[in-house]
């Protein structure tokens, strides 16, 4: 990790890049999963998102090769276990969220998927990233209460939907210490790409073994070709995996994993916002209250940096 605070400052506003446009795939993921409802009874709600997944990433792997650093690193067995252990992770949060979305309320879901800023708090000590300071801890609950309120109030019953979500958090959280760990020690282009391609295979063999009975690959094909699908399934790959995790595995590495756990956690807040500007939700005063409490406790996080460095 480079100390100057000059490097830590750009690494924090890339890593605010990222969360620019992860809140922009809520509006893409939203505008396919309307063009495809008709399909997913059909072919089987799992399948078509795992396709889905498999798709965005491998549009993303396909490009990564163009750079001359994943090109030195292809025959390294220790970036491609390294790239595995990373897209298991990454897959395995994205289907554990998907799996208990249908049965939670959007605001349930925010509050436990936001659990992840203190799973990576609670984890750090056994990744060797060291304990999280007081005012770093203040700053991880009010992240945490904000993701979880700017949808509104969670209703929670802790059945096996929010099980699972929570489980979906601890993925999230072990990804980005992982990220933290191999980045350090190996080329960060080279480990996007091979994560990219174990996500892209793994989630193209859970799309093949998920289909309903009578449904075949030719079906699954089929989803691209349905107007409204394309061109927002090549944003998601292009930009919200290519650009905003390439750019993560390269900046990460410069900060504390706690301390971008929570600068990803202001993700809701341009969602909400690109919702509001599109007209997809509603304004409700609970906007206002968690994403006053997102900024606060990004704001405490950055206090604590500068503490440290002085």
């Amino acid at each position: 990790m480079d100390p100057t605070s000059t490097v830590r400052r750009r690494a924090t506003w890339m890593l605010l890049l990222v969360t620019l446009v992860w809140g922009a795939t809520f509006i893409w993921m939203r505008e396919i999963m309307l063009a495809i409802e008709p399909d997913l009874d059909r072919i089987g709600t799992t399948s078509v998102v795992a396709f889905l997944v498999s798709a965005r990433f491998a549009l993303a792997a396909l490009v990564l090769p163009l750079f001359p650093s994943v090109r030195r690193h292809l025959g390294n067995p220790e970036v491609w276990t390294a790239g595995l252990a990373l897209g298991l992770a990454l897959l395995a949060g994205f289907l554990a969220q998907m799996t208990a979305l249908g049965e939670l309320e959007p605001s349930t879901s925010a509050f436990l998927t936001s659990l992840y800023v203190v799973s990576t708090a609670l984890l750090s000590n056994l990744f060797g990233e060291g304990r999280p300071t007081r005012l770093l801890w203040f700053g991880v609950l009010l992240a945490t209460l904000g993701a979880g309120f700017i949808e509104g109030p969670p209703h929670l019953t802790w059945g096996w939907a929010e099980i699972i979500t929570v489980f979906c958090a601890v993925c999230f959280a072990v990804h980005i210490l992982l990220t933290q760990r191999y980045t350090m020690r190996m080329d960060p282009m080279a480990l996007t790409f091979t994560s990219f391609v174990t996500v892209a295979v793994l989630a193209m063999a859970l799309a093949l073994l998920t289909t309903r009975t009578g449904a075949e690959a030719s079906d699954l094909i089929g989803v691209l070709r349905v107007e409204g699908v394309l061109i927002p399934l090549l944003c998601l790959g292009l930009f919200g995996s290519l650009v905003a995790l390439g750019i993560l595995n390269l900046y990460q590495r410069h900060l504390e994993p706690v301390r971008a756990a929570i600068i990803y956690t202001l993700e809701p807040v341009w969602a909400t916002l690109y919702g509001l500007a599109l007209g997809l939700v509603g304004w409700t005063p609970w906007i206002l209250v968690g994403g006053g409490l997102l900024v606060v406790g990004n704001l405490m996080v950055e206090l604590n940096s500068q503490s440290e460095e002085e």
